[in-house]
């Protein structure tokens, strides 16, 4: 199993139990309330946009990687173009930043 695939499976899991806030203004909002552990940005998502989320993360002290497609992380959530994700849960942030990074944690 690829580790896309197991970050989307991840994702999915942290959907379907509410961790998840997606879009750009959601995500944003919810980061200035701290409740954002970690924010995904699609690979193809805009220039404005990855520079925005990179300068909100930096001011919110929160970790943010650029992976995946818009297409890939919008399915993996079960919505449409959806560029940037942010997740709410400590455990499942962990679990991703772990499997980004190279660590195996599931599977």
């Amino acid at each position: 199993m690829s580790d896309s695939t197991k970050i989307c499976g991840l994702i999915g899991i942290a959907t379907k139990a509410g961790k998840i806030v997606a879009g750009t203004d959601a995500c944003i909002e919810e980061m200035q309330k701290g409740k954002v552990k970690l924010v995904l940005v699609a690979e193809d998502a805009s220039e404005r946009t990855k520079k925005t989320f990179e300068e909100e993360a930096k001011k919110y002290q929160i970790t943010i990687y650029t992976i995946l497609s818009i297409e890939e992380l919008s399915k993996a959530m079960g919505k449409v173009n959806k560029a940037v994700i942010g997740i709410k849960d400590i455990g499942f942030s962990k679990k991703m930043i772990s499997i980004i990074n190279g660590g195996e944690v599931i599977g």
